[in-house]
């Protein structure tokens, strides 16, 4: 994995689409799911860690854009 569209394909293949229209929102209900996947010992920690690190940073990047255009 190494996109968002990645991760949403990881996603679907256990029948989890995610839209709500909010970015940020998006990103952190795909982080809940892999959460519950990894909790459920469906995925393995390297794919936990992996899709967790590109959902984190790009959380990140999304409320700096935010942050930056509200100035």
């Amino acid at each position: 994995m190494k996109t968002i569209y990645d991760i949403q394909q990881f996603l679907k293949r256990f029948g989890t689409f995610i839209y709500i229209g909010d970015r940020v929102a998006d990103l952190e209900l795909m982080e809940m799911e892999l959460k519950e996947l990894y909790q459920s010992q469906l995925i393995e920690p390297r794919e936990f860690q992996t899709a967790l690190l590109i959902l984190r940073h790009e959380i990140q990047f999304q409320k700096e854009k935010v942050k930056n255009k509200d100035r």
